[in-house]
């Protein structure tokens, strides 16, 4: 004659471990989905925050390298992105002569606001401006007049 092993008779979960289990899930999508939920802006935050320190540090290594003059607004792109000698002036390649720099490959484009993706440096706001430069100062910050991020501290104040 067969007989059955108590652990046998028992096949699945109780109601009780299914109740438990399903209230778990519900607590961490309840964590989990407003995280993600504000990912994409904290994103843009965290790439502005980036950006301007490379823009940032570009401009302080070409300020200590050509005894302390900061990169000129109208020169600004070339100056950082192309060699440079004693004076400012820029070259596509390196000799003795030019052997300051590269600083950046590229200016980074704003990744924030409605003028996200351009690129533009100018002393003052404009159309196809992205960062406002001071020469004077070497201070950069984002042309993003009265945009705030996501606790609505303003971009510009970056």
């Amino acid at each position: 004659m067969f007989t059955m092993n108590p652990r046998m008779a028992r096949r699945g979960f109780s109601l009780i471990e299914l109740v438990i289990v399903v209230v778990i899930i519900g607590i961490i999508g309840a964590i989990a989905i407003p995280r993600m939920s504000r990912g994409a802006a904290g994103a843009g935050e965290s790439a502005l925050k980036g950006n301007l320190a490379v823009l940032r540090g570009a401009i302080d290594l070409y300020h200590t390298e050509h005894a302390g003059t900061f990169p000129a607004v109208s020169t600004f792109e070339n100056q950082l992105t192309l060699f440079s000698n004693d004076a400012g002036a820029t070259k596509a390649a390196k000799d003795a002569a030019f052997a300051y720099g590269p600083y950046l490959r590229a200016i980074p484009p704003l990744p924030v606001g409605t003028k996200k993706g351009k690129v533009g440096v100018a002393a003052a706001t404009g159309a196809s401006v992205a960062w406002i430069y001071d020469e004077t100062t070497g201070s950069i910050v984002s042309d993003t007049a009265t945009e705030t991020d996501s606790a609505g501290k303003l971009f510009n104040t970056y």
